[in-house]
């Protein structure tokens, strides 16, 4: 299978000139001293729709001839791709249809909708969004727009490649959010083109690792399970297409677990006021692990901005309770007059601050004279919520995390 090459990438480049924004490299300076290393980010979640997408969508239907436009085109999606499609229809005179998963995030499917896209809420993933896409394209004549395995598509999305060496040419890693193979793949056929001794890696979220199985296997291999907040990269097979790009360009391919993909996702908010979706940050996520360390300097690509607020008020807690700044105990105390207001007190004596607390006397499993109090902290970090729970231990309480 003839792969994409440096060229085509160039082609797509002039076709996307006025379309796409040039998204900016930003320096980072907190990882940069985590990691020892520069680290800098490509910042496509600032580019139109919120994410990469646009890119690949846009020059694959730019690529249809007038015939196929006026038939329309379709897509599933479980929201990037979905939007990017609806744009890039709009702008080159198709109409759109998108199948998106009843699970969908509502800000996304608004989103798809208010670009021009007839949207559908069909099944519980993508995987059904898939085939019944398929199915509106044998029963209309409509055109499916693969969200990745398609050389345009690959080449729409290698054009990430291309600016990030302009802006960025000493880089000397490129660390890439991967799903189903698309943007890496493209952006590893610009870089290595350019500069083929840089390192391009992947990141994948653990409960949704698809390509490291496939990769050893040789060939595509089908998750039976996936379970990850990171929809935007959770993909249960790739194609031939992509995994023949992936298989021949790209170095390596990580996973990172659900607790590093929400970490990231704060880091970016607090530290880079970058809004970043849990798959967009995952090539961040990449960099907060200890153990692995990469060559200098690094470009972490993120790929996407679009979550749901209230996801990210879901993961900005989890975040914090990740990196130790956010603290839930469950304390047995003597059912006694005064007992709550001692505990508040000792925790507030420790420079820990109360979010929320219930206090019962009749749990099941209480014995008679006890009372639990359940109590949501605001910390200092993972020392302070050491330090507070042994002192409560000193203290003579029985503490659960």
């Amino acid at each position: 299978m003839e792969l994409v090459g440096l060229e085509k990438i160039r082609v797509a480049r002039e076709t996307l000139h006025g379309i796409v924004r040039r998204t900016p490299v930003q320096h980072c300076a907190v990882l940069e001293q985590r990691c020892a290393v520069p680290v800098h980010f490509k910042c496509e979640n600032l580019q139109r729709t919120g994410s990469f997408k646009i890119r690949g969508a846009y020059v694959r239907i730019h690529a249809l001839s007038c015939a196929e436009r006026a038939r329309g085109v379709v897509a599933a999606s479980a929201g990037n791709h979905g939007q990017g499609v609806a744009l890039a229809a709009a702008m080159l005179g198709a109409t759109a249809t998108v199948y998106m998963p009843v699970t969908a995030a509502l800000p996304k499917v608004a989103a798809t909708c208010g670009y021009g896209a007839q949207v559908h809420l069909v099944g519980d993933g993508v995987e059904e969004s898939l085939a019944a896409a398929r199915a509106f394209a044998q029963d209309t004549g409509a055109v499916f727009i693969h969200p990745f395995d398609h050389p345009d598509v690959i080449a729409g999305q290698g054009t990430v490649g291309l600016e990030l060496l302009e802006q960025l040419p000493d880089v000397a890693t490129v660390l890439v959010p991967t799903g189903g193979g698309g943007l890496i793949g493209g952006i590893a056929a610009a870089v290595k083109g350019v500069k083929p001794d840089v390192t391009v890696i992947g990141v994948q979220a653990e409960g949704a690792a698809v390509w490291p199985a496939s990769l050893a296997a040789g060939t595509p291999v089908r998750l039976q399970r996936q379970h990850t907040m990171a929809d935007g990269i959770a993909v249960s097979e790739v194609g031939a297409v992509s995994f023949a790009q992936v298989s021949a360009l790209v170095d390596d391919v990580l996973t990172v677990s659900e607790e590093a993909l929400s970490q990231a996702v704060l880091l970016c908010l607090e530290r880079t006021k970058m809004l970043v979706e849990p798959a967009g940050a995952a090539a961040v996520a990449a960099l907060l692990q200890p153990s692995v360390r990469f060559p200098g300097p690094v470009c972490a690509v993120l790929s996407g901005g679009n979550v749901d607020p209230l996801l990210l008020m879901h993961l900005i807690r989890h975040g914090l309770s990740a990196g130790g700044r956010f603290l839930a105990l469950r304390v047995t105390v003597p059912d006694r007059p005064g007992e709550l207001a001692r505990l508040l007190a000792r925790i507030g004596d420790s420079g820990a601050n109360v979010v929320d607390v219930a206090h019962s006397r009749i749990a099941g499993s209480l014995a008679v004279g006890d009372a639990v109090v359940a109590l949501s902290l605001e910390t200092r970090g993972a020392q302070h919520c050491t330090e507070l729970v042994a002192d409560l231990d000193a203290a003579g309480y029985h503490v659960t995390r």
